[in-house]
């Protein structure tokens, strides 16, 4: 005969643990078993194959006497079945296996005599880990019964199995025949538990105190003022506590599914009234139940169909009829009131501890009863929003308070304790280890001398207990830092705790301790004489207490999951971005949207060891996520503030000068007061006056909008989802350089079918209008704004940006190059040089444009402070472009010419040689002319440009332009060009420009063949130099006989930009010599062509014929500016030329004739 089971021997607490952490894997292996045979993508491809339609029918047909000589068309991929089916088939394997062990349990527990010790309020670990067991395992049945080809997997691997092997798995007919009996899982399940009744009845029968307590309304809460701790301020630093302390922040949601599927297992206990009415309390909270995940019951008609098989119990249905229609026309409200409340209770909450965080020691109960509560009601909220109730009721507005537009801000206030609880750990630590050490093992030592007869088992772990706790000291926790003490490693050879041998760095370890309670509450049996637990109930409470208090110190992590993960959302993922994006649009709410990103670090919590193969799919669906929630928040902030930039554009446009020009006109007319009054409404400025505060502009609606949502963006500085940390501000900041880099080119306004862009000094306008709202930002979140000018605006002086994007710097250098210069070559504009600025003489130059708009000092300085030394340089190397492209072409006239150039060269002080030569010439003269003109006005626009930037740079950078002034002047080492060449791009002007230097070298390196061509400059490029200043010095003649040569006074200029040849000349020349390596000899060269110059003007004197010397005297003042913008040329050598008093008398000829003109 076997003896009798002790309960000391048997570790059941130890059972209970390890079969409900295997049942949540087991649970987790068959969700996701379900959800991939439900799904036609993911479902193993057998299972679709057309080829094995018949064979699948079969065996569903004959599950699970299956005759497999029946499949052969199996054979060909058995091999392959086997392979693919092995991990669902072997789940259902492990799932017999699991239920062989639950079976064994519940039945040793009843055979312990434990209906005795199962209540909640005094072994809470024990009924917990019970009751979890019990609904684990109901779950797990009701999951299996709904895996839709659990049939076909197990038979098809079975015929497998037995074709590869001779002989059909060992678990198949067992497996099969679980599969049958739970069908109807329900009915089943209630004739396994009839054995259990006694232990599962008094489980069950001792929430009946409990669940009323907990299941209050709203109005109840208030009444009582749950949750507050300034309702009485004199007991604000008592320690908030129970005698059950663990049943206070006990899931709601959980006690509801322990009674409603609890009793249906033991259905015949309904016909007692008290069951009955704790019975249908839960079923009238709502009309689904959670099974797993999103997985859920409608218990209603679930219940209601297995009711009707039981004659017995047919009464019931009516009763779970009007428990449904009370669920439908009342919870949706009673929940909603719930959430208005929490929300209000739990801000106060976080207010109060973020203000003293003192508190959370004393108060930490109602921190964790509040999450708990909350997490509750956002459960319910999701599951019963994704399925609404399977018959309509009349009464109420159940979808209504189905969508919660505040829910936002309950959660964020939920993640708000949280952040607090973590930051203020070792607040924590520090309370309850002094607690535990000068209360709890004081209590539990005097407790313990007043009990008699204690067994040895009881006495040696309370012993334990009690010693350990009370040599616990708060030094342990300073001399760690934010680190802990490990008790397991600090004891000294008589087992007493010593400070000085704490290992810092490790923690403290509680566990030890949570078991040996476990035990107790399991060695507290009806058929074991000793301590009983019932009869102790001071001990308990005190127990569950200091139980409490250990997992202050070393267990938070796990509590903020058990009362407030929130993870259930990875499966709700529509309602999860629905909830968002509704939040998003929602500008009260925008606040608290970062609530949404935060709960993407709750889901690796639902992930279990078991189950591996799902982290991969919810890591990645978290990241995902959570990147989508920063991403859509940063946009929503910044299409904010471009709203607001543009606003802001638009007013600041009103203050420019050309809007002031109606208002003066109005003034002048005179017109009457009340137009007068009409008037003023429309200045500037008007937007800014209030009748009264009340009435919100909508300026105001975007800045509290921009205000809340940037509140949310700022409220962390990193997000941890899995091993990534995610920075909100840094999405904000990648938004905002896009934008603003996409509103510069916006602003330029370029048409390339009309040519029309932006004026630059409207344009700095407007950016800098942008970047005033920009530098607003800082004043909402913690983020640099100057990163993103620098970032930007560096990209904007290049011809690209980072993306390959068009820039400013590309656009005007594309306006200015080829449409502003080529009008000017095309005539009807001029370059001032009174004035500075290319200039429209008539009205058709005007069009579509007028060129002094945009040629002006203060436009070229806008531009140079809009693209920079690095975007000037990048215009001048286009202009320097257009320039070689005209050289070439010079040259190649020189080279035809060249015989006819050599001997005028040699011969151009015999006239009537130089007029038999000069005809020869005739042909190209015209040519040499007008590209001469084409580079002098690019130049001279140049000229203006390199001024602009001068004058921004001085304002800018004072001090290094001073430094590069000084180097000019004293040149080291005698290196003139690389002085040059940083003189150049500062703006300053040079006698040899380097970078026409340079891009004439460039253009002459390659051959046209392409090929590479020797670097050394031979003779010849010198000597076709010399000719090109011959030619363009005979031909200057020519200018005096064509209409267009006609002298501007007004302007400075020649109507068709001749005076521009004067920088043309010898910029050119000067560039060309130092390209040809003769740099010594540009002095020497430009005497020459004085010299060929001033002869061949002089020979206009002796002209009879008025066509050929129609603007002599404009073609004389020519001559003179030539020498007035040489640095190599002086007054004195044009003299010794040329007669000054031609070009006196020339001047006063021009002057007169504009007069008279």
């Amino acid at each position: 005969m076997s003896r009798a089971p002790i309960a000391t021997e048997q570790k059941v607490a130890e059972k209970l643990t390890i079969l409900n952490d295997r049942c949540i894997g087991i649970l987790t292996r068959i969700y996701n078993i379900k959800k991939a045979c439900g799904d036609a993508k993911s479902k193993p491809a057998f299972l679709s194959d057309k080829s094995l339609e018949s064979c699948i029918k079969h065996i569903v047909r004959k599950f699970p006497n299956i005759d497999s000589k029946s499949l052969q068309a199996l054979s060909s991929v058995r091999t392959d079945i086997m392979k693919s089916l092995s991990l669902y088939y072997y789940t259902f394997v492990d799932l017999l296996d699991l239920k062989d062990h639950i079976s064994e349990l519940l039945t040793l527990m009843g055979v312990l005599g434990m209906h005795e010790s199962l209540d909640i309020g005094i072994s809470y670990d024990l009924t917990k880990g019970y009751l979890d067991l019990v609904i684990n395992y109901v779950t797990l049945m009701v999951l299996l019964s709904r895996v839709e080809d659990r049939k076909a997997v197990l038979g098809l691997f079975n015929a497998a199995h037995e074709m590869v092997n001779n002989q059909g798995d060992p678990s198949f007919p067992r497996l099969g025949q679980m599969i049958m009996d739970y069908e109807v899982p329900l009915k089943k399940l209630s004739e396994e538990f009839v054995p259990h009744t006694k232990l599962l009845s008094a489980a069950l029968s001792s929430l009946h105190q409990l669940y009323p307590r907990r299941n209050l309304k709203a109005d109840q809460w208030r009444a009582a003022q749950m949750l507050s701790l300034v309702n009485n301020p004199s007991q604000l630093l008592n320690p908030a506590q129970t005698d059950t302390m663990p049943c206070e922040y006990l899931s709601l949601d959980t006690l509801e599914r322990w009674i409603s599927l609890g009793y249906l297992l033991i259905p015949h206990t309904l016909q007692n009234p008290q069951v009955l009415d704790i019975w249908t309390q839960t079923l009238q909270t709502g009309w689904v139940i959670t099974l797993f995940r999103d997985e859920v019951l409608h218990i209603h008609s679930f219940i209601q169909s297995f009711l009707e098989t039981r004659k017995e119990l047919s009464k019931r249905v009516s009763d779970v009829k009007e428990s449904y229609n009370t669920a439908v026309s009342t919870a949706p409200l009673m929940h909603r009131e719930r959430r208005k409340y929490l929300r209000t209770a739990l801000k106060e909450l976080s207010l109060i501890l973020t203000d003293q965080p003192g508190l959370l020691g004393p108060k930490a109960l109602f921190v964790f009863m509040g999450l708990s509560f909350a997490r509750d009601e956002v459960l319910w909220l999701l599951r019963h929003h994704e399925n609404p109730p399977l018959q309509k009721v009349k009464s109420g507005k159940s979808a209504e308070d189905l969508v919660d537009r505040q829910l936002p801000e309950l959660l964020f206030h939920m993640e708000e304790l949280r952040a607090l609880v973590k930051k203020y750990s070792q607040v924590l630590q520090r309370y309850y280890i002094q607690y535990l050490n000068g209360y709890d093992a004081i209590a539990l030592n005097q407790l313990m001398q007043s009990l008699q007869n204690l067994p040895e088992d009881e006495s040696i772990i309370l012993s334990s207990m009690c010693s350990e706790i009370g040599q616990l000291s708060v030094k342990q926790v300073d001399e760690g830092g934010s680190q802990s003490i490990n008790l397991s490693s600090v004891t000294n050879e008589n087992g007493q705790l010593t400070v000085k041998q704490v290992d810092e760095g490790s923690s403290f370890d509680f566990r030890g301790i949570r078991l040996d309670w476990f035990r107790i509450q399991a060695y507290s049996t009806q058929n074991r004489t000793g301590l009983q637990l019932r009869d102790n109930r001071e001990m308990a409470a005190l127990i569950n207490q200091i139980v409490f208090h250990t997992k202050m110190v070393d267990y938070l992590d796990e509590m903020l999951n058990e009362t407030s993960d929130l993870s259930i959302f990875c499966f709700f993922s529509k309602q999860f971005e629905d909830n968002f994006h509704m939040c998003l649009e929602f500008p009260a709410q925008n606040r608290y949207i970062i609530a949404f990103p935060l709960i993407c670090s709750h889901m690796q919590a639902c992930t279990h060891e078991v189950c591996p193969e799902e982290r991969y799919h919810i890591r990645e669906r978290s990241l995902s996520v959570v990147n989508m929630f920063l991403e859509e928040m940063a946009k929503e902030a910044k299409n904010i503030i471009t709203t607001i930039c543009d606003e802001q554009c638009i007013l600041s446009d009103k203050l420019l000068p050309k809007h002031t020009v109606p208002l003066i006109l109005s003034h002048k007319k005179k017109e009457k007061k009340k137009k007068k009054e009409e008037a003023a409404e429309g200045r500037p400025g008007h937007e800014s006056y209030r009748k009264t505060r009340e009435e919100l502009t909508t300026m105001d609606k975007l800045h509290m909008a921009l205000t809340e949502l940037c509140f949310a963006i700022n409220y962390c500085s990193q997000v941890q989802v899995w091993e990534y940390t995610f920075a909100p501000r840094e999405y904000l900041y990648q938004h905002l350089e896009q934008r603003f880099a996409r509103a510069l080119v916006g602003m330029v306004m370029y048409n390339e079918t009309t040519s029309e862009i932006a004026k630059p000094s409207e344009l700095l306008t407007s950016v800098r209008t942008y970047m005033s709202v920009l530098q607003t930002v800082e004043n909402y979140v913690h983020i640099d704004i100057t990163r993103v000018f620098n970032n930007v605006l560096l990209q904007q002086t290049q011809l690209q940006d980072s993306h390959g994007e068009k820039t400013i710097t590309a656009l005007y250098n594309t306006w200015y190059a080829d449409i502003l210069l080529r009008r000017v070559s095309a005539g009807h504009i001029v370059f001032s040089k009174n004035q500075r600025a290319f200039v429209s003489l008539t009205s058709e130059g005007a069009q579509p444009f007028a060129a002094e708009e945009f040629s002006d000092v203060n436009e070229l300085r806008a531009l140079a402070e809009l693209i920079g030394p690095y975007g000037m340089k990048a215009l001048n190397e286009n202009l320097m472009w257009h320039i070689a492209n005209q050289v070439q072409e010079l040259r190649r006239l020189v080279v035809i010419n060249k015989e006819v150039l050599l001997s005028m060269r040699t011969n151009f002080d015999k006239p009537e040689q130089m007029k038999d030569l000069f005809k020869k010439l005739q042909p190209e003269v015209d040519s040499v002319l007008s590209r001469m003109q084409i580079i002098g006005v690019i130049l001279c626009f140049r000229q203006l440009a390199q001024e602009a930037l001068t004058d921004a740079l001085e304002q800018r950078i004072p001090f290094l332009m001073s430094s590069i002034a000084d180097f000019r002047h004293h040149v080291p080492n005698g290196d003139t060009m690389l002085v040059n060449e940083m003189s150049s791009a500062a703006g300053h002007r040079c006698e040899v420009d380097p970078a026409l230097v340079h891009v004439l070298r460039a253009h002459k390196s390659v051959d046209s063949k392409g090929i590479v061509a020797d670097k050394e400059v031979h003779d010849d490029e010198f000597i076709v130099t010399c000719l090109l200043m011959v030619f363009v010095a005979v031909s200057i003649p020519k200018l005096a006989r064509m209409d267009s040569t006609c002298y501007k006074t007004a302007y400075q200029s020649h109507a068709n930009n001749s005076h521009c040849l004067a920088l043309g000349i010898n910029t050119l020349f000067a560039a060309l010599f130092t390209y040809c390596g003769r740099a010594q000899d540009i002095e020497e060269r430009l005497k020459e062509f004085l010299a060929l110059a001033s002869s061949s003007l002089l020979r206009l004197g002796k002209e009879n014929d008025k066509e050929v010397i129609k603007h002599r005297d404009a073609t004389y003042i020519l001559l003179h500016e030539i020498v007035g913008e040489s640095p190599f040329l002086t007054m004195d050598l044009l003299e010794a030329c040329f007669p000054y008093a031609l070009i006196r008398n020339a001047y006063h000829a021009v002057h007169k004739a504009d007069q008279h003109g």
